[in-house]
């Protein structure tokens, strides 16, 4: 198990990174036009994500100062890592890419989110099956009806 010191440390150091990383994506983002709201220059993305990133790093390391190590779950084993999450998450990426090439937007964001959510322990394949469905739905929303993605919702092929 962690010491309290080790985990401040390393969340503390790893929040001030990223303040770091946003101010410099922001200092790099003037660099360009910003624009406004309704004309976005092309500097204004990367300036939004830049104080967004600056601002959660902030929040982590505040919270390092106060926060507790977590107790490991019963049977767990700190000598073995568990490496369900990472494969899940590289799986269905993996996933999207074949899905979203040969299956269509729909197919592929269903497959990202379903697989990925199963590198939750917690998550059951019914939670993780009813997550990818309205993500599903989300995306069709959101990509393909609203910002009119160029990507086909069901491609046989």
């Amino acid at each position: 198990m962690e010491s309290t010191t080790t985990k401040f440390k390393k969340d503390y150091y790893g929040g001030a990174l990223m303040v770091l990383i946003g101010v410099g994506a922001v200092t790099a983002a003037m660099s360009y036009h910003i624009g406004t709201l309704a004309h976005m220059g092309p500097g204004y993305f990367p300036a939004a994500l830049g104080v967004l990133l600056a601002i959660v790093g902030a929040m982590i390391a505040f919270s390092a100062r106060s926060g507790q190590p977590e107790a490991p779950p019963p049977g767990h084993h700190s000598a073995i890592p568990d490496m369900r999450g990472s494969v899940c998450i590289l799986l269905g990426i993996l996933a999207f890419l074949l899905f979203g090439k040969y299956g269509g937007l729909l197919p592929a964001t269903f497959a990202i989110v379903f697989i990925s959510a199963l590198g939750d322990r917690s998550n059951s394949i019914v939670q993780a099956a009813l997550l990818a469905v309205c993500m599903s739905a989300i995306a069709v929303v959101v990509f393909w009806w609203a910002l009119q993605l160029q990507l086909p919702l069901f491609r046989f092929g």
